[in-house]
């Protein structure tokens, strides 16, 4: 015999169940996957295997969102209407609020030097043909959802800053480890780029720092001063991408030409009166 086609009641608990897990989650703090549930399975009648089911379709919900998902739960791309809309109600909960924990795995005091990935490739993207998923994406576009976090971007600018200067340390280089600056804390944001690094050799590096809570492949913005930039400085400028911000930290380096490695688009005209 068929079960029943789930409720809205039986999704709204499983939700809640997964997002209490996801706040633990992200906070770093222990859980057992197993209490949720089995607790869940007995209050509504579902079978275990079928709310981890859910489970998996919210955490692919969340990967279009460029959100942190629950580790363990890996994306099952089944998207349901009621499921979407009770998922689209929780993210906007928190939208406005702060997006992330403090972060209880990262400290800048003796931080090692982030390992270096290679970017992911171009045209492998997580656009859905789903059109009720796609629409909630654009709702919370995470592009600018990172850019109007500024704490998130401090953060990120941080990480690197200590990741750059352990990494010169570990070189044998501590006093080119002195001369790293925070240019966009010291001197503004108008410079094209956040941090002012070196190699062990003496060049420069000039670095952008992107952070987001989102998988690698989040969009992120880029202003026309710091594209100009990295054409003025090809051989010097990098965009130093953070991603997993919300769980662990983990980076890669885009360098010029950066249309080799990114889609660039145009998301805004400058009005003026003359």
């Amino acid at each position: 015999m068929l079960k029943a086609a789930w409720t809205e009641a039986e999704i709204e608990q499983v939700v809640q169940d997964y997002f209490a897990m996801r706040s633990l989650f992200l906070q770093g703090r222990p859980f057992v996957k197993a209490r949720y549930y089995k607790e869940t399975a007995k209050r509504i009648g579902r079978s275990v295997a079928s709310i981890e089911h859910k489970y998996m379709n919210i955490s692919a919900t969340l990967e279009r969102l460029s959100l942190p998902w629950v580790t363990g739960y890996a994306p099952l791309r089944n998207f349901q209407h009621a499921l979407l809309k009770a998922v689209e109600t929780r993210v906007a909960q928190e939208w406005d609020g702060p997006i992330i924990p403090e972060q209880a795995n990262w400290r800048a005091a003796d931080a090692p030097a982030l390992a270096i990935e290679a970017p992911p490739p171009l045209n492998t993207v997580l656009t859905s043909t789903h059109q009720e998923l796609e629409r909630i994406a654009r709702r919370f576009d995470p592009a600018l959802r990172d850019e109007r976090n500024r704490t998130l971007g401090r953060a990120g600018e941080q990480c690197v800053l200590e990741s750059e200067r352990a990494r010169l340390a570990a070189h044998g280089r501590a006093d080119l480890a002195k001369k790293v600056l925070w240019v966009a804390q010291e001197q503004g944001d108008g410079a094209g780029y956040d941090i002012l690094s070196f190699e062990p050799t003496g060049e420069e590096r000039f670095l952008e720092v992107k952070t987001t809570v989102g998988h690698q492949r989040t969009p992120f913005y880029l202003s026309n001063n710091e594209r100009n930039f990295a054409r003025e400085a090809p051989d010097r400028f990098r965009i130093f991408r953070l991603y997993g911000w919300g769980t662990e930290p983990r980076a890669f380096l885009i360098k010029p030409p950066l249309e080799s490695s990114l889609i660039l688009s145009p998301t805004a005209y400058r009005a003026s009166f003359g």
